[in-house]
């Protein structure tokens, strides 16, 4: 019997060990996409408790408590309830998490970032609480410095056309943090013309333009600029949160006529709302291969499930599930329409439903080219696929079909700095696939091969493909080694 989660924790053969520890290890991470706040890594603040660093925020954590039968007091906050009562909260649950990913990210994020190597557990939790401020204490636990800390070279986040950007900038003109932090343009409440909160949002974007959007052409021209002043603040990649996937032929003027009613207030039927949808999304497809971008979209999430706890703590507080419904014919559909308007960007499709993994794996098969290595990408296994079995079926799906030494790799899609041992789980996760097909004779035992995809999936495609090799500023990354 081997201890738990020991230096060959998830490799299970002399192969993977060996993969891992020579070339997955050494290798820096580009995390190119994640919802981390650009002002908490500008503003740079010490933390000032475990729960703070460890618990707010983070919704993987917080519905695993909801299921161990925590009050909600004690998971997203409330008042006479400490951040001790909080913490303690969440290693009563950690025992109760066997199976599920937050058993081994929870001990490998206390291990990797803090040296704590104490079982997760009620009578446990005084030390681990103690022990925890006392590094705290020590300093070396502001946002930069876990980021620096994790081997991070790239740290991409989630923004709105609307937002100022302001805090990137400032990043960017500080000059060297050893990372960068990069925007990713967000376009959701453009695209989402039937929800409360499109007309307010227009408001936004009226005030970040300096112009009134009177009408469809001023949206689209408001949105091409916004996406060069992304670009001038150093982004190079767009991400769509596509639930329900749409498609329907549609000209200018049909979703002009359709921007017009939703101006005047007036419902906007499902077939009008995939003509707008279609057109602009289209319309955006097209400006991101101008730019040399990368499109991303996350498609099949059914989001805020649960009004009555959406109303009370607002969205991505743990209410949310997979989704199933029409994929294939209206994807397939959408990005032909942008390949024959003008040719589609640099693409990554993500299925929150496993189910969806060979479709996926067949359709970007169909748009390769354009002499980009891996142009069409099977995006990583993403939210409640971030599961040994989740990252092992993506994996297979895109060997199986497509090309898995051209794969980008790994994401945190996390809100929490310390998130990046998961990027560790998934290297030794890859290392030990690779080991178990070497021996079983399915491949040969060429190391300089296996080492070379080894560290393309872990960080060198990702470094090519959305092209980071150096930004505006002036800081060039270092290459992994130096």
């Amino acid at each position: 019997m081997r201890a738990f989660m020991d230096d060959r924790f998830l490799l299970n053969t002399d192969t993977a060990a060996m993969l891992y520890e020579r070339f997955a290890a050494p290798m820096p991470i580009i995390d190119y996409h994640c919802h981390l706040d650009p002002k908490a890594i500008y503003d740079n603040k010490p933390f000032e408790n475990l729960t703070e660093v460890w618990l707010y925020g983070d919704h993987y954590k917080w519905r695993a408590m909801r299921a161990n039968g925590i009050e909600e007091q004690y998971i997203t906050g409330g008042e006479g309830v400490s951040d001790y009562d909080r913490f303690l909260a969440y290693a009563k649950t950690v025992p109760m998490t066997l199976g599920n990913p937050l058993y081994h990210w929870s001990h490998l994020e206390l291990r990797r970032l803090f040296g704590i190597e104490e079982l997760i557990n009620e009578k446990n939790a005084p030390v681990i609480w103690e022990k925890a401020g006392a590094r705290l204490k020590e300093g070396g636990f502001t946002p930069q410095d876990l980021v620096r800390g994790s081997n991070v070279r790239v740290v991409c986040t989630t923004d709105d056309p609307a937002d100022t950007l302001e805090y990137h900038r400032k990043l960017r003109e500080e000059g060297r943090h050893g990372f960068q932090v990069r925007p990713s343009f967000r376009p959701d409440r453009a695209l989402e013309i039937n929800r409360a909160t499109f007309l307010p949002w227009l408001v936004r974007l009226r005030e970040a333009c300096g112009y009134e959007l009177a009408d469809y052409g001023l949206l689209l021209k408001a949105l091409a600029e916004r996406v060069q002043f992304f670009h001038d603040t150093g982004c190079l990649l767009s991400d769509h949160a596509i639930d329900n996937v749409m498609y329907a032929e549609a000209t200018a003027e049909q979703a002009a006529a359709v921007y017009a009613k939703a101006l005047r207030g007036e419902g906007v039927s499902a077939d009008e709302e995939a003509q707008y949808k279609t057109f602009t999304l289209q319309y955006l497809g097209r400006l991101y291969a101008e730019y040399g971008w990368t499109m991303q979209l996350h498609i099949h999430a059914h989001r805020n499930n649960n009004t009555a706890a959406f109303e009370r703590l607002g969205a991505d507080t743990g209410f949310d599930s997979i989704n199933a419904g029409p994929l294939a014919g209206p994807l397939v559909k959408l990005l032909d329409g942008i390949e024959r308007q003008g040719g589609l960007p640099r693409t990554i499709l993500y299925s929150l439903n496993a189910g969806d993994n060979d479709v996926l794996a067949s359709i970007i098969g169909s748009f390769q080219g354009d002499g980009i290595p891996g142009k069409m990408q099977l995006g990583s296994a993403w939210w409640f696929n971030d599961t040994i079995d989740g990252m092992l079926a993506q994996l297979k799906s895109l060997a199986n079909m497509g090309l898995l030494s051209r794969f980008v790799g790994m994401l945190t899609d996390s809100r929490s700095f310390l998130s990046y041992p998961r990027h560790e789980y998934f290297r030794r996760i890859v290392c030990n696939l690779l080991g178990d097909w070497v021996e079983s004779g399915l491949v040969p035992a060429d190391m300089d091969l296996l080492g070379e995809i080894v560290e393309g999936v872990c960080y060198r495609n990702a470094e090519r493909y959305f092209r980071f090799g150096a930004d505006d500023a002036g800081m060039k990354l270092a290459s992994a080694g130096e």
